[in-house]
């Protein structure tokens, strides 16, 4: 039902926001020199801190010889580009301790995969 929470679309949205609100809190601290206009800047630095800390935990979690290990053992596959699209759902989803510790043959792994691989071979717009 959420499932546009996850979508790199809802990430950038969100960072526009905060970024037009700071922006905004900026401007009207220079024109006016009120307190207030501080606290709110600080406010929504830390709300957007708080809220996108969880979408970029991922990809702090894997360093590049981590990623570029994942990925060597996937270019011998006939669909490179099918792989990596997958991979870089895999980098989304898990950190590298989490992905160490999956089952790989669980059913909840395996709907995981095939769901990625659909959305990989959807050609739509969304």
């Amino acid at each position: 039902m959420f499932d546009f929470l996850k979508s790199d679309w809802f990430n950038i949205t969100l960072e526009i926001i905060f970024l037009i609100l700071i922006s905004y809190d900026i401007k009207k601290y220079i024109e006016t020199k009120k307190r207030e206009y501080i606290v709110n800047i600080v406010l929504t630095v830390l709300f957007a801190v708080w809220t996108l800390y969880p979408y970029y935990n991922s990809y702090i979690g894997w360093d590049e010889n981590q990623k570029s290990e994942m990925i060597s053992t996937c270019k011998n596959d006939s669909n490179a580009s099918l792989c990596e699209c997958v991979d870089d759902k895999i980098f989304k989803e898990y950190t590298y301790e989490e992905y160490k510790t999956v089952d790989k043959n669980s059913s909840d792994f395996n709907k995981f995969i095939n769901k990625a691989k659909e959305e990989c071979l959807d050609d739509s717009w969304f």
